[in-house]
C-alpha cells in the first residue's frame, strides 16, 4: 500500500467519525435548545422566595409523600449549574480551536 492510499484511507475514516460526531452533536444541540428556556426558568426559581418556601414546606412535611422533589434538593440543581458553566467552557475551548 503507497503511502497516498494510506494517507486517503485516514482522512476517509476521519471523514466519516466526524460525520458521525457532527450529527450526534447536532442532535443533542438541537434537543438541548429546546430546553433552555426551561433551565433559565429552573436557575430562576433556584434560591428563590418562591423556591426557599417550597423548601421549607417540604421540611416541614406539607407537601405529599409521593411528590418528586428533587428540585428541592439543594444539590441537583447546582450540580446542573455547574456541569452547563464547565459545558459552556468546554465548547468554547472547542469552538476556539474550529476558529482558528
Amino acid at each position: 500500500m503507497t503511502e497516498q492510499t494510506e494517507r486517503i484511507m485516514e482522512m476517509e475514516r476521519n471523514l466519516n467519525s466526524s460525520l458521525a460526531a457532527f450529527r450526534k452533536l447536532q442532535a443533542a444541540l438541537d434537543e438541548y435548545e429546546e430546553t433552555v428556556e426551561k433551565y433559565l426558568k429552573l436557575t430562576e426559581y433556584y434560591g428563590s422566595p418562591i423556591w426557599r418556601e417550597d423548601f421549607e414546606a417540604d421540611e416541614a412535611g406539607k407537601l405529599p409523600e409521593d411528590l418528586k422533589r428533587g428540585v428541592l434538593s439543594e444539590d441537583a440543581v447546582y450540580n446542573l449549574i455547574l456541569d452547563t458553566s464547565e459545558m459552556k467552557t468546554q465548547m468554547l475551548r472547542i469552538l476556539e480551536r474550529i476558529v482558528e
